[in-house]
């Protein structure tokens, strides 16, 4: 990917071929919270009706994260954030939820006409991923945990492959080397998940994507197969950077990568993106396109610290992505 730097008095201004940040980024703070909070980020996203709604991750003061929801007729501004959280850790009634919930993924199943929300309970034994289903984002259905292992950035596919539901997600090593890959397995029931199969490796080497990747938002149809926008990790002197990068999925068996960037295509750049409390994070639990707009809005976690967007038009991804290497 070419991206263009123009110099300003005060900021860069970063214009991509794939992703524009909006001007007015970040779109949300703890600052415009309605009660007390250190950070706000990391949301899972949706379109309802004529509205945008937001599942944000919110770090309170002690540290422990639960989800708030914040809606907006633009999906940009004039945000109305909920003045109580939506879900919060239960860790009485779901014990892997005892160091907080966070970094929520929403899909629509439309065989059973209700949204489910996969998000990381933080356990005492690592992040687990965990499973609420909701018809109205008012009452939500907690399932709990759904995968045994240490496990985390995973979300549903919106209907069924033969007859089961397929999930992505990236479980995390414990006894070696800290290399995460991404993770596909199937369930007829959304409780009970097996046949488990490795689709994505990182990489090796000096790549952008070495040391683990992961999902960001779920998985987005289109003629073309599943676009996926992952997540990938490299370990730096000064830290890990987090930067995203694309693959496409076959559309009839989600098993199959067709496409993967060997560049990334979006990261670290702005202020608000290097400076926070986990610098140099660029992080999507969230994107919604809109076909008739030829629009994806990507919604972002900046340093782990505020929420952010970049948009993209749908044609010019799906043009950058088929152009890439067969996976």
């Amino acid at each position: 990917m070419v991206e263009t730097i123009i110099k300003d008095p005060t900021e860069y201004v970063i214009t991509s071929e794939l992703f524009n940040r909006y001007e007015k980024n970040p779109i949300l703070t703890s600052a415009e919270w309605p009660y007390r909070v250190n950070a706000v980020f990391n949301a899972g996203a949706v379109r309802i009706k004529d509205e945008t709604l937001l599942l944000v991750r919110v770090e309170d003061m002690r540290g422990f994260s639960h989800l708030t929801i914040a809606r907006s007729k633009d999906g940009k501004t004039n945000w109305k954030i909920d003045d109580h959280p939506a879900l919060e850790p239960q860790p009485d009634v779901y014990p892997e939820e005892i160091w907080g919930i966070e970094d929520p993924r929403i899909m629509y199943l439309e065989e059973r006409g209700e949204y489910a929300i996969t998000y990381t309970a933080y356990s005492s034994g690592g992040p687990r991923v965990s499973l609420a289903i909701t018809e109205d984002f008012q009452r939500f259905n907690k399932i709990g945990s759904i995968m045994l292992s240490a496990d985390k950035n995973a979300s549903l596919f919106p209907h069924k492959f033969n007859g089961r539901w397929a999930l992505i997600h990236r479980p995390v090593p414990i006894y070696h080397a800290p290399r995460g890959h991404i993770w596909i397995s199937y369930s007829p029931d959304l409780k009970h998940w097996g046949n488990h199969k490795l689709i994505m490796r990182a990489r090796d080497g000096g790549w952008w994507d070495a040391e683990r990747i992961g999902l960001g938002p779920p998985p987005i149809k289109t003629d073309e197969g599943w676009l996926i926008i992952y997540h990938g990790v490299r370990k730096t002197p000064s830290g890990r950077l987090y930067r995203l990068g694309l693959a496409l999925l076959e559309l009839e068996n989600p098993e199959k990568v067709l496409r993967r960037s060997n560049e990334w295509v979006f990261g670290p750049r702005m202020i608000y993106e290097r400076i926070g409390d986990v610098p140099c994070v660029t992080f999507s639990c969230g994107a919604i396109a809109d076909k008739r707009k030829n629009e994806l809005f990507l919604y972002y976690g900046a340093a782990d610290t505020t929420m952010c967007l970049a948009i993209g038009k749908i044609d010019k991804i799906l043009e950058y992505i088929l152009s890439c290497p067969k996976g």
